[in-house]
């Protein structure tokens, strides 16, 4: 099998079972989860970064005004999409979590439309309608919009965008977020320690490994992404990354019980639908580029 494959798939399945991990640590506040997760993600990028032995371009960027700027939002979007999808997922919402990773997909054409200028294919114009279609189904019978959902699919969507225009690689982009975020989650983690007193070693061995592990966990599935993302199609990657979403609603509806009603089952089936037709008009639309690609080079 391709390796690409692999490492995509290893990537998107870890992102799927991140509810396991998070769930361990239900006792710790989810803030504080988020600033151990931002300090000890940053300390294994380090590590990675020193083994490569090429710093320059961290000078270069902290020179670029744009630079700065494009990776201060994003590093805002993560740390709300993080602490956003910890607290969630602690809150027994981990369906509504595979809801937003679900929705993911059509909120990045959606923004590819409205600040790229990419122009609509059919296809996309259906399958955007029929999701958006199940989002208000599922906003009229919750009696409020599944705002979880909303803000996940909105803020990784938009770090897409950004990233997307962005000079830096894969692992430079988030080293620079990571250490855009650490003064603040550092001095969150000193403030408990020096008030209530934090998680971090007066919880026991058990929680102390499982927050610094956080650092782990959150950039070895990153850089399998960035590998694999290197070696295959978009259109093999757009089909990998419903690995994630699918293995956190099963986790939500069978490990961990959540409900899940017919009513909101009708939403999800209607944002599946739509995602079932994103993803054959993409192939259908991707193999009909390749052949004429093919037969414009033979015609040289």
């Amino acid at each position: 099998m391709n390796k690409g494959v692999l490492y995509a798939a290893g990537s998107y399945t870890a992102w799927g079972l991140l509810p396991i991990f998070w769930k361990a640590l239900h006792n710790v506040p989810a803030l504080e989860i988020l600033a151990n997760r931002v300090v000890w993600a940053l300390v294994v990028t380090l590590a990675f970064g020193a083994a490569r032995s090429n710093w320059a371009w961290f000078g270069t960027a902290l020179r670029d005004r744009r630079t700065l700027l494009t990776f201060g939002a994003t590093a805002l979007l993560l740390a709300v999409n993080w602490g956003v999808y910890i607290w969630a997922v602690n809150a027994g919402h981990v369906v509504e979590c595979s809801l937003g990773y679900f929705i993911n997909p059509l909120v990045n054409v959606f923004l590819g439309v409205t600040f790229l200028r990419e122009r609509l294919r059919l296809g996309q114009t259906v399958a955007i309608t029929i999701a958006l279609a199940g989002v208000l189904y599922l906003t009229v019978t919750y009696g409020a919009p599944p705002w979880i959902a909303l803000v996940l699919a909105g803020t990784f969507g938009s770090y897409g965008l950004l990233r997307k225009t962005a000079q830096l690689n894969s692992l430079e982009g988030f080293t620079l977020e990571t250490v855009a975020m650490f003064p603040l989650a550092l001095g969150f983690l000193i403030f408990t320690e020096m008030t209530t007193g934090g998680a971090l070693v007066h919880a026991g061995w058990g929680t102390t490994l499982l927050l610094a592990s956080s650092g782990v966990i959150t950039a070895v599935p990153l850089l399998l992404f960035a590998s694999g993302a290197r070696r295959v199609t978009m259109t093999t990657l757009g089909l990998l990354q419903y690995i994630a979403p699918t293995l956190q609603f099963f986790l939500g509806v069978t490990l961990y019980g959540e409900k899940l009603t017919t009513q909101s089952l009708v939403g999800f089936a209607l944002v599946w639908l739509a995602l079932a037709i994103y993803t054959i008009e993409g192939a259908v639309s991707g193999g009909r580029a390749s052949r004429a690609r093919t037969a414009a080079a033979a015609l040289k």
